[in-house]
């Protein structure tokens, strides 16, 4: 594992990379303390979080936010299948063991709630608590792709689905189509900000990984998916962003059968799918209250 300084884009936060499997993460890290993973979302990376990870650190916890596999400084594979969702939560498994850690809490939004979801299914003893921001639990995301309502809102799962074409198109004018993703922020993202994100999107290959998660997913049988869910036991908190333009408010609530330890689902109602963006503050304190006060190290 390396790790470097890395002052130029958020001061205070050290650089690293951790093999994981066949895969290298580069993630940025900060503070010391219990272990918190921030797993960003579509079209992200690590800078997404960039308004939680110093005020988590000063809170008591060592806070790190990885690039996930196909996006930004991380290993980018081709293979529409090396972006399966077990693969995908295997790469949780391996950091959190990378890190020097046998277990951490989760934050993730977007995918990154998804793997996060998917984490605490398949490896529930490197979970110690979960928070989901704007990621709807695999079941409920699937009923609710059987509604006209949202499969309009979920279109372009099915148009990132197709080959090629949507490579072309995302790179067209700038990055617009990523671009148009984000419009919905307020405060809107700024010149600066944009201007990270152009560069992680312009990182060769990254296109196609951050696509090839929906084309995986696409490809899931319904009958597969279906088998791969088992309940969470991780105490649970979901933050959700009425506002959301990409799911329905409908999709918040899990099954409590799926979620028995579920603490609640808080709802932001003036915040939108970029939650954690447009009531930064709020969401940060939710987080440091559901993990708890961390406790000092023995003298």
């Amino acid at each position: 594992m390396e790790r470097q300084e890395q002052g130029h884009w958020l001061g205070g936060v050290s650089e690293g990379y951790a093999e994981v499997g066949d895969v290298r993460l580069h993630y940025v890290e900060a503070g010391t303390g219990p272990l918190i993973i921030l797993l960003h979302g579509f079209p992200e990376f690590w800078y997404g979080w960039r308004r939680q990870i110093a005020p988590l650190a000063a809170a008591g916890f060592r806070v790190v936010a990885p690039d996930m596999r196909g996006y930004n400084l991380s290993s980018r594979p081709g293979r529409v299948e090396a972006y399966d969702g077990e693969k995908l939560a295997d790469d949780v498994r391996g950091l959190v063991h990378a890190l020097g850690a046998q277990s951490a809490s989760l934050v993730g939004h977007d995918w990154g709630g998804t793997v996060a979801w998917t984490t605490a299914m398949n490896h529930p003893e490197v979970v110690d608590r979960l928070v989901v921001l704007n990621a709807a639990h695999p079941r409920k995301l699937s009923q609710g792709l059987h509604h006209p309502g949202q499969l309009r809102k979920s279109w372009y799962f099915f148009f990132f689905a197709l080959p090629e074409l949507p490579e072309t198109v995302v790179h067209a004018n700038d990055w617009h189509f990523f671009r148009h993703f984000l419009r919905d922020a307020d405060p809107a993202y700024t010149p600066e900000e944009m201007a990270h994100y152009l560069e992680a999107w312009s990182q060769p290959g990254a296109a196609t990984g951050m696509i090839n998660y929906y084309r995986s997913s696409v490809r899931t049988s319904p009958k597969r998916a279906e088998a791969a869910l088992r309940p969470i036991q991780a105490p649970t908190l979901v933050i959700w962003g009425e506002g959301d333009q990409y799911l329905g408010p409908e999709l918040a609530e899990p099954e409590r059968d799926d979620v028995p330890n579920l603490d609640r689902v808080e709802r932001l109602p003036g915040a939108s799918h970029w939650v954690h963006h447009d009531e930064a503050e709020r969401v940060t304190q939710l987080i440091i209250d559901f993990f708890g006060e961390p406790v000092p190290a023995a003298a």
